[in-house]
Parts: C-alpha cells; structure tokens; sequence
C-alpha cells in the first residue's frame, strides 16, 4: 500500500502524480496492460526521495531532543 498521493508532504511530486492520473484516465484497459508502468515506477521514485528526506529531518529532530533530555536529566543528577 501506498500513501495518499496529493497530500501537502508531496508537493514535489505533483507532476509525476498528474502524468499517472493522466495515464490511469486512458482507461482500464491500458492500465491493467501495463501502460502506467512507467509512470507508477517514476512516482514510487520520487515519493522515496521524499520519504527519505523526510526520514533524515525526522531522525536529527529526534538527536536532538534525546539530547536535550539528556542534558535535563544530567543537571538533576548533579543537583541530587
């Protein structure tokens, strides 16, 4: 499963997207063919791009406030 295409988190993707929207309006037919193939295949790259860097924003966040936290807990246990 994929996530939601047009959400605001993948506004760098939104040409990709419209090219599969556009490929999946020709119809069922070409779509079950494999006629999209080449559009799905450029936006599950583009949406990984994406999801790595948000990946990467997500992991220092989180170094920095374990960071922060040790940082508290360290001024407590000096002052016990």
């Amino acid at each position: 499963m994929h996530p939601h295409l047009h959400t605001k988190d993948n506004r760098g993707c939104e040409e990709v997207m419209a090219a599969l929207d556009e490929c999946h309006a020709q119809g069922f037919l070409h779509k079950a063919l494999g006629g999209c193939n080449a559009a799905k295949t450029e936006v599950n790259k583009c949406l990984r791009v994406e999801r790595l860097e948000r990946t990467a924003r997500n992991r220092e966040k989180a170094k920095a406030k374990r960071e922060k936290i040790q940082s508290i807990w360290k001024d407590i246990d000096e002052q016990s």
